[in-house]
């Protein structure tokens, strides 16, 4: 990944932990302030800012600026048994893997302090030797310091942490949401930019109640469905 997309995706994860701290309807500082703020260049502010406005997250305004978008609805569905594994063969492909620090937003989903160590990893998703994914998945290095890219791309990854770290996944909070994909996602899964996705953002929890995991999941919309099993109660709306 060249530096000018790595750096694009930097800002993208700063104006997320900006859009975070605001009210709905929140004015933006200017592209000019943004660009002092982060170091970063004014057309790659600007390029960030669109792919979040594509996403929804914010709102573009002819002569007055850029405004967070007004919150989503959200509607839980409680589950009510294990989840099923998928159709096809899936394989993972690591494309990137490292230490991190942890950011704010970052801390906060996998509650840990601001600069600890974070293992990350992206790996792309593969059903039947076509793309279908983009996973991007972050863990505290304190909890498993022997991880390995080999981990993320051979087996399953919960099953490593159970049998390998002690880690028994138990339960997990995943939002699901339309989306598109930007120019890396378009890229890398090999769909026109601004193709239709679903986003997934998941935070996993081991058996002692402590966070083990985020992972923000981005899924071909034109080769990935999900089916719900619903049963109506009295006060179902």
């Amino acid at each position: 990944m060249d530096v000018v997309v790595m750096r694009r995706a930097e800002v993208r994860e700063k104006l997320r932990e900006l859009i975070d701290s605001c009210e709905p309807g929140d004015a933006l500082p200017s592209e000019r302030d943004l660009s002092d703020d982060f170091g970063a260049s004014r057309p790659t502010i600007r390029a960030a800012i669109e792919e979040l406005a594509q996403e929804g997250l914010l709102v573009r305004r002819h002569g007055r600026g850029t405004f967070t978008n007004h919150r989503k609805i959200s509607q839980e569905v409680p589950a009510a048994a294990a989840l099923p594994p998928a159709e096809g063969e899936w394989d993972s492909e690591v494309l990137e893997f490292g230490v991190v620090s942890a950011g704010a937003r970052l801390s906060m989903r996998l509650q840990v302090s601001p600069g600890d160590d974070v293992i990350r990893a992206l790996r792309r998703r593969v059903v039947d030797a076509a793309p279908i994914a983009l996973e991007e998945i972050r863990l505290p290095l304190s909890i498993a310091p022997g991880l390995t890219a080999d981990d993320f791309a051979a087996g399953s990854l919960y099953r490593h942490l159970r049998e390998r770290h002690g880690i028994t996944p138990a339960t997990a909070v995943q939002t699901t949401e339309p989306t598109v994909t930007d120019a890396i996602e378009s890229r890398l899964l090999g769909v026109p930019r601004y193709s239709p996705a679903l986003l997934f953002e998941r935070t996993t929890s081991d058996t002692h109640g402590r966070v083990i995991e985020f992972a923000r999941s981005v899924y071909r919309g034109d080769r990935y469905r999900i089916t719900n099993h619903l049963t109506f109660g009295p006060e179902s709306g």
